[in-house]
């Protein structure tokens, strides 16, 4: 077991406004979010001595630092893999509280992802990198956006299991449906049908426009202090129960259609064989799920991967609603934060302050993104 378990907690959270169009720099929106989550934590610039976010992101940690007021600094950290990093950066964090290499430690992420570099736009202008070379047998046949990459597992999903491409609407419409009632969400009353799933326009077959997440600009902070310091502050600490990063075997970025198959996501199971292992927790010990969902396809696999059901029945068990999926919208309907946001809810159920509250919410499982090397949480209501 990694020894984790327990020691480290999410004790503030902060975001800014999501928007279309920010009209900000990325950094005035990292330091505004990261002011946001000192300040629900109830802790001060000063008190912070450790920074983590993604290699992806433009704001360094030491610039985010000077804009917000943070001095020094024993610990600073970027994890690789896009979206893939979310978790892991709580991860980071706890482990650098277990060690003692730092006591208050602020995860962050921010970007203009709609007004500025636009993920979906795909590889233009992209560097030579030894990551591309996986790219060059994938790019000259015209998959050249995630939509694309997605479409391909998608397709192969359907076909070994029987499946129509109507499965992945039960994820779509339960996103929009929780984002409806949510006011900081994009789709904030705009609920969606599974009629209204499959008359949206083809992106990449067979996936739909109501398949894909948004491009969102704004920015999302953590903070993660000991479990013992966080029940000194102003909110019930989120434990981190267990926290795991993971990669499979034959793993590239979007593009692993060289395994042995193309209908689970392998690098998620590694992170839930640890999640499941350090939590001695169970599919159902699970009161809510917070799982990435940048394309409908791979939430589907993420519940067969940490066994909640049997591959091909994603679709069925998300119908079901057995398990709260995405109570704050999701990336489909609130905002494409990378994940991060998706954190900020899972610590929103267990304090028992979200808009759409699942009643004794005491275990959260938190995905990051998928499809890439990635990473998950457990988050635990304290004691």
């Amino acid at each position: 077991m990694s020894g984790l378990g327990g020691v480290a907690a999410v004790a503030g959270i902060g975001a800014t406004a999501f928007t279309k169009d920010s009209g900000r720099s990325e950094l005035a929106l990292a330091a505004e979010a990261v002011r946001a989550a000192l300040a629900d934590a109830g802790l001060g610039p000063g008190d912070v001595d450790g920074m983590v976010t993604f290699t992806m992101d433009t704001s360094p940690e030491i610039a985010v630092a000077q804009a917000t007021g943070i001095g020094e600094l024993s610990f600073f950290s970027r994890v690789h893999y896009g979206g893939g990093a979310a978790c892991a950066t709580v991860q980071q964090a706890a482990l650098a509280i277990a060690t003692g290499v730092a006591e208050v430690v602020v995860c962050y992420r921010a970007f203009n992802e709609r007004s500025g570099r636009r993920f979906g736009a795909g590889v233009r202008r992209r560097e030579p990198s030894a990551e591309g070379v996986a790219l060059g047998w994938a790019l000259p046949f015209g998959l050249l956006t995630p939509a694309s990459w997605v479409a391909m597992a998608a397709r192969r999903y359907l076909h070994v299991h029987g499946l129509t491409p109507e499965v992945f609407g039960h994820v779509a419409v339960t996103s929009r449906r929780h984002a409806a009632t949510n006011p900081a969400a994009h789709f904030h009353g705009r609920p969606v049908t599974l009629a209204d799933h499959a008359a949206s326009r083809w992106i990449a077959e067979p996936l739909r426009l109501l398949d894909c997440c948004q491009e969102t600009d704004g920015g999302q902070a953590l903070v993660v202090t000991s479990t013992a310091r966080a029940r000194t502050l102003r909110h019930p600490p989120a434990v981190v129960v267990a926290a795991a990063q993971g990669a499979g075997r034959a793993q590239e970025q979007m593009t692993s259609y060289y395994r042995d198959g193309m209908t689970g996501l392998p690098e998620l199971a590694v992170v839930a064989r640890q999640l499941w292992r350090d939590s001695g927790l169970r599919p159902h010990d699970v009161d809510v799920a917070v799982l990435y969902d940048h394309f409908t396809p791979y939430v589907l696999m993420q519940w067969e991967e940490f066994g909640f059901c049997a591959p091909g029945e994603g679709g069925a068990f998300t119908a079901a609603g057995a398990v709260p999926l995405n109570p704050h919208g999701g990336q489909l309907g609130e905002a494409y934060l990378h994940g991060m946001n998706g954190i900020a809810e899972a610590v929103r159920q267990l304090r028992g302050t979200s808009v759409n509250q699942v009643a004794n919410a005491a275990h959260v499982l938190v995905t990051a993104g998928t499809g890439v090397p990635t990473s998950g949480l457990i988050l635990g209501a304290d004691g």
